[in-house]
């Protein structure tokens, strides 16, 4: 049984606090893992979550802000230590290289593992699998920033009743379904369509079109809301966004699960991220993360 859900490793904004670690987000979709923006103590965190080295079969970073990225040196080291039997391929802004370089070498260790260099220099596709496209759109940060989008393919569901009412049954079922029409009875003539499931990860930025075109449509959106309303333009200026923002990026999306995390030191009351969301006019499913929670992806529609 395929299973699809975000573990959270750390959602804090800037600097980790007694009870938040820094960023860290594991979505695992169908055997595979996809490793996004593994900031600080993200090694101890998969460890505490149960998560391990050979989970892992991407690793998506946003941008080169610490709390984003300083977690690379130790997760790429531990892959190699667990000599984990699979290529990893790491996607980043290409203006960072040399960020990535220093990260990946920061100290001696033996390599064994095959790490694929995947930079991102513009909005597009970066891969194609059997269960996802993985896509990536610029964001509106101080420093270049990307954020990431995972898209499953539409299917087609079966429906009994049509069926039989074109008496189609037993092996010929399968035969449909391989071959796509069994005699003048077409696929399209016994299901209806099965819309792929949508995720994206969108961290620090101010609102832009990338913001909206990430979250389209989504089943699980995760997204920043480092800021409350009533701190907007100190959100701005810092390029961040606000849980109100977010709550109307999700509203205006149509996303039907909203994470919010990537919070700031200042707040207290994690309670006012998600009233101040639910007042921008969002209801659908909302969580307001906190660390070595697991959120599943909703079923489809």
């Amino acid at each position: 049984m395929s299973v699809r859900e975000l573990v959270v490793l750390g959602t804090a904004s800037q600097v980790p606090t007694r009870h938040r670690n820094h960023n860290g987000y594991l979505l695992r979709w169908d055997g595979e893992g996809l490793l996004f923006d593994p900031g600080e103590g993200t090694q101890r965190q998969m460890l505490r979550a149960g998560v391990a080295a050979h989970d892992l079969h991407r690793i998506c970073v946003t941008h080169f802000h610490g709390d984003h990225s300083l977690g690379l040196a130790g997760v790429i080291q531990r892959i190699n230590l667990d000599r984990v039997p699979h290529e990893v391929t790491a996607h980043y802004p290409h203006s960072g290289q040399r960020f990535f370089d220093r990260l990946r070498y920061a100290t001696a260790y033996r390599e064994t593992v095959a790490l694929t260099q995947a930079p991102v220099a513009a909005d597009g596709v970066l891969a194609t699998t059997p269960s996802y496209t993985l896509e990536a759109r610029k964001l509106s940060h101080p420093v270049e920033s990307f954020g990431y989008r995972l898209v499953e393919a539409d299917g087609r569901r079966i429906l009994p009743q049509l069926l039989a009412e074109h008496g189609i049954k037993g092996p010929d079922v399968g035969r449909i379904q391989r071959e796509g029409a069994l005699g003048d009875v077409s696929l399209d003539d016994v299901s209806e369509l099965r819309r792929g499931q949508r995720f994206a990860f969108v961290m620090d930025t101010r609102l832009c079109d990338g913001v909206y075109a990430l979250a389209e449509g989504c089943d699980l959106l995760v997204i920043e809301s480092t800021f409350l309303d009533e701190d907007e333009q100190l959100a701005t200026d810092h390029g961040h966004l606000t849980a109100g923002q977010a709550g109307r990026v999700a509203k205006d999306a149509g996303v039907r699960h909203l994470v919010l995390t990537h919070f700031s030191q200042r707040y207290s009351e994690p309670d006012e991220f998600e009233r101040q969301a639910r007042a921008a006019g969002f209801e659908g499913e909302l969580t307001v993360a906190h660390d070595l929670q697991r959120v599943p992806v909703p079923k489809r529609r």
